[in-house]
């Protein structure tokens, strides 16, 4: 294939990616929005106004950064494993793999389309924020970039657990046990600073941690780690997660019987 080919197959995927959590939007857009708005009401304004000032800031300012990465954790990463798990529960995936795309553009296609939505969420999730804070952003470059970064990582994780996963059931595992405890732990609704020394060591290898105090940095300026430290954790888990998806999906693994 050639390069206005790829191009056309790339767009041709993201679109189609695009119009499936589109076209049922009261699924897959409402939900998040209403659930964090409910987060916004409890724990910003109920329980915010007892606990005061977090690192300089309202406790209502300080957890909104936390909580529009974690919508785009969750829906990024939901978004692919559940598309590309029925693609191949439907045998699709076979057509998509015999064809002269290359594989990188199959990788690519569903992992942007995870993207979107994720980006989708953490816009209307923004949004709603601003009826309950009047935060700024301090570092608008850096804001976008590590959002983005994010959303690439772990629509990349939800390929890899679609893969895996040999039943519907499968691919709610990892989100129910894994990027659930790490999200509350990573440092969403409080900083690392309040836990004794073992635990904030403890903490440093809770991945998310760094992608949400980069993204609490650019929006306060204020950060728990070094931000360059976190920018080099997220592009490095970003190379060997898509190293990873793309060798399992040129060797055929969880895609062939």
């Amino acid at each position: 294939m050639n390069a206005t080919q790829i191009a056309i197959a790339l767009w041709t995927l993201v679109v189609k990616e695009i119009k499936r959590f589109t076209r049922i939007w009261p699924q897959t857009l409402l939900p998040p929005s209403i659930t964090m708005a409910m987060y916004f009401i409890i724990f910003g304004n109920l329980i915010g106004s007892r606990i005061g000032q977090m690192d300089g800031y309202t406790y209502m300012d300080f957890i909104v950064p936390g909580l529009i990465m974690m919508s785009v954790i969750t829906n990024s990463y939901s978004n692919v494993a559940s598309s590309f798990f029925s693609n191949k529960f439907q045998r699709s995936v076979e057509e998509m793999m015999v064809s002269p795309m290359p594989n990188w553009v199959i990788l690519a296609g569903f992992i942007m389309g995870g993207m979107a939505r994720g980006l989708g969420v953490g816009l209307i999730v923004t949004i709603v924020s601003l009826f309950f804070s009047q935060v700024e952003v301090a570092h608008p470059v850096l804001t976008l970039v590590v959002v983005v970064m994010t959303a690439a990582l772990f629509a990349t994780g939800g390929f890899i657990n679609a893969l895996l996963g040999k039943k519907f059931d499968d691919i709610s595992i990892v989100p129910t046990f894994v990027l659930t405890p790490l999200t509350y732990l990573g440092g969403v609704f409080y900083s690392i600073s309040l836990l004794p020394a073992f635990w904030q060591g403890a903490s440093m290898l809770n991945p998310i941690l760094y992608m949400v105090n980069v993204f609490r940095y650019g929006f306060l300026g204020v950060s728990d780690i070094p931000v360059g430290w976190a920018l080099a954790a997220i592009i490095g888990f970003i190379v060997v997660l898509f190293g990873i998806a793309l060798w399992m999906l040129e060797n055929g693994k969880g895609i062939r019987s």
